[in-house]
């Protein structure tokens, strides 16, 4: 195994708009920004199959029929970087991403692994390759391989993607991923590649939860910046199951802060991801979108 885990992954930096098509060889591939859980997938020798999550987490049991359709596929040696995503009524849910794989199969809840680019392949590191090459791997070594392993949807037709990203957000899709294809694959953030989102979020940390732990009201979260503030408006009831689900267990007794009041913090603390802060009566306040999880 060339490229064994974990790897680091290479991350896209935040723009404002889609970025115009260059001329060749400098072409941007714009690509689908989709709404699961990020994850590097990695076909090791024996039947082992790792998706690696962005915190270097294992989550192929959480994922088994994934990881052994993987294991069924594709040779040993391969490395994907991809999105594992979960489907309901026609749009995707990340919510049911993190249910069990049993109540997934249960509410008929279908799973895929949508890969965007290639790392390794049997007996090779194909990283430093520019995009333009790893895309061309990918497309010849995800070759009849199934609804629950595909390539994502791209394109460099710059106004395809426009296209793309006002009409498929009702669909769950989050934005687009605009790329250099003279890009070789490189751990970190990076300009190389520009996420275009409809509504810009942003990451933060779940310190503490307002209200029954099982079923909180807010949270109070640790902003990217530093500051620790508390989310408004109230969590609507699907929130509030998801976080208590997550974070209830991780609840300490209550106690009575003198910023937020009433809070129970939590321990260890949770990633989540935050959209638009508002100033409301001079408190600043950020509203809660989900927890990040693994994803």
């Amino acid at each position: 195994m060339v490229l064994p885990p974990p790897v680091d992954v290479m991350r896209p930096r935040s723009a404002d708009e889609i970025p115009a098509q260059g001329a060749p060889p400098r072409e941007i591939q714009y690509s689908l920004k989709l709404d699961g859980f990020r994850a590097l997938a990695f076909v090791l020798g024996g039947g082992k199959v790792v998706l690696q999550s962005r915190s270097r987490r294992d989550l192929a049991p959480e994922f088994p029929a994934i990881a052994a359709h993987l294991r069924d596929r594709l040779p040993p040696g391969i490395v994907l970087d991809g999105e594992l995503c979960a489907y309901r009524d026609g749009r995707l849910s990340f919510t049911d991403l993190l249910r069990s794989p049993a109540d997934r199969a249960r509410a008929g809840v279908p799973v895929s692994y949508i890969a965007f680019d290639l790392l390794a392949v049997p007996g090779r590191d194909v990283r430093a390759l520019p995009l333009r090459d790893r895309w061309a791997l990918l497309g010849t070594a995800l070759r009849d391989t199934g609804p629950q392993l595909q390539r994502v949807l791209a394109t460099v037709d710059e106004e395809t993607a426009r296209g793309w990203f006002r009409d498929l957000r009702d669909a769950g899709v989050e934005g687009i991923v605009a790329k250099s294809l003279d890009s070789p694959y490189r751990a970190g953030p990076t300009w190389a590649w520009r996420k275009i989102r409809h509504a810009e979020t942003s990451d933060g940390v779940l310190l503490g939860l307002v209200g029954p732990p099982d079923r909180p009201r807010a949270l109070v979260v640790r902003l990217a910046d530093g500051r620790t503030v508390s989310t408004s408006p109230r969590l609507t009831p699907a929130q509030s199951r998801e976080v208590g689900a997550l974070a209830g267990d991780r609840a300490g007794p209550l106690v009575q802060d003198p910023e937020h009041g009433p809070v129970r913090w939590i321990d260890p603390p949770l990633p989540v991801e935050l959209r638009q802060l508002a100033v409301r009566q001079r408190q600043e306040n950020a509203t809660f979108v989900r927890v990040r999880s693994e994803g």
